[in-house]
């Protein structure tokens, strides 16, 4: 054995510092990891899907009930929601007249977040044609859930419910 290997094995000795350093180093590593995902985690889609599901719960007979109702009721319904932020949405009875007088209100949001909720109150311009204008919509995926009822404060006669696509 040369001189030379043997001054380089006695500078590769492992002692108490070192370890204590790549042990120091191995937890910060997996604590700025951890940190990291529960920032992302916590900082985006908050899981929350309803507001009360318990009490929502309690009235599922009575939504499957008014369900059933709307359908027996026959219309149909038309929606656009446009990049300029203008919605039209229409309504129609079986035989294509329209139905008309109704009080329509909604709201227009992003699926994942309730951060970007647009209270939406449509007037009907035409018998049967409600329109809102809420301003300029940025691109991708929005819902939009619309009540129409014969007056204020009444139950609705009628739900929609739909995602739309906005792109350029």
């Amino acid at each position: 054995m040369s001189v030379l290997s043997v001054r380089s094995a006695r500078n590769r000795t492992l002692c108490g510092s070192h370890v204590l350093a790549v042990v120091a180093a191995f937890f910060a590593a997996v604590f700025l990891v951890n940190g990291a995902m529960i920032y992302v985690a916590l900082s985006t889609n908050s899981g929350v899907v309803g507001s009360e599901p318990y009490r929502t719960g309690l009235h599922y007979n009575e939504r499957i009930a008014a369900e059933a109702r709307q359908r027996r009721l026959g219309w149909t319904d038309s929606l656009s929601v446009g990049r300029d932020g203008g919605v039209v949405y229409t309504l129609a009875a079986p035989d294509g007249r329209p139905v008309a007088g109704l009080r329509t209100a909604g709201i227009l949001g992003r699926p994942s977040t309730n951060r970007h909720d647009i209270a939406l109150a449509l007037r009907e311009v035409a018998p049967g044609r409600y329109e809102a204008q809420i301003g300029p919509l940025a691109e991708g995926t929005w819902l939009i859930a619309i009540d129409a009822c014969r007056a204020d404060g009444a139950d609705p006669v009628y739900r929609t419910r739909k995602r739309v696509w906005l792109t350029h």
